[in-house]
């Protein structure tokens, strides 16, 4: 299945982009900057195109609509049990969410179908630029976290399957404070994990609402633009910008 704009902006509720001149390729400054850690969503680190394949694969033909209309689902849940008072984690959020859209066009979404594709989102593989991104930041003692709406579970799980067990120091999920990103108290958990200054922290965004938020709270953020997406009209504008992790190590390393 292609995956096309409409699925990912399913994904990560209009993961389009946020507000950035010149569009894909990264803005590289040849001076050596301040930065000594990544907070990274989860998506420019774990490839989720496996759950719209299989959701395909169960529903011949509907998996796309129901992709999209799970993954907005998805995200209208969390932030508006955030807004009410009844926070849910990331997990139940999704599988509510996909009960939901299946109802919606009236599937039968069967056990095995639902456990199926909730189990998906335990094993998803990573980019594969991701490996040797991560070692040569680690290296060249860049510290790495995790700073996802993912359940720690999760992103644990992924973790293992995808082999990169080692290479992050942290691993924060936001239902450690019963929030979601783009709630400021949520990326404050890098700076409080990290025990760095918000400019010393360099947040790597899949969605361009999460470039908006991080750049709110204050981080220096690299949108890990993997769709070549269009800007959003958010006010705010992303630090640089590239299609995959070399550009992100391009800009967090001085050169040489």
């Amino acid at each position: 299945m292609t995956l096309d704009r409409r699925t990912f902006m399913g994904l990560l509720a209009g993961s389009a982009a946020v507000g950035l001149a010149g569009a894909h390729a990264a803005s590289h400054v040849a001076v050596a900057r301040p930065y000594k850690a990544i907070a990274f969503d989860a998506f420019p680190i774990f490839d989720p195109r496996p759950i719209f394949k299989l959701a395909e694969t169960l529903f011949p033909g509907k998996g796309t609509e129901l992709s999209n209309a799970w993954r907005v689902r998805q995200f209208e849940y969390q932030w508006l049990r955030v807004l009410g008072g009844r926070y849910a984690d990331f997990g139940q959020a999704t599988q509510e969410a996909l009960v939901f859209a299946a109802k919606t066009m009236q599937l039968d979404l069967t056990a095995d179908k639902r456990e199926q594709l909730m189990q998906a989102y335990l094993q998803l593989n990573a980019w594969p630029d991701v490996p040797v991104a991560l070692k040569r930041l680690k290296e060249a003692g860049i510290r790495l976290a995790f700073l996802s709406n993912m359940t720690r579970k999760m992103l644990e799980a992924n973790m293992r399957h995808a082999g990169l067990d080692g290479l992050i120091e942290q691993v924060l999920s936001t239902d450690q404070v019963r929030a979601y990103k783009p709630d400021p108290k949520a990326y404050e958990m890098g700076v409080k994990a990290l025990g760095l200054k918000r400019e010393e922290i360099v947040f790597a965004a899949f969605a361009g609402w999460d470039v908006a938020g991080a750049k709110w709270y204050g981080y220096p953020t690299f949108w890990v633009n993997r769709l070549g997406s269009a800007p959003e009209e958010l006010g705010v504008a992303a630090d640089a910008a590239g299609p995959g992790l070399d550009d992100l190590v391009r800009f967090v390393l001085p050169p040489g």
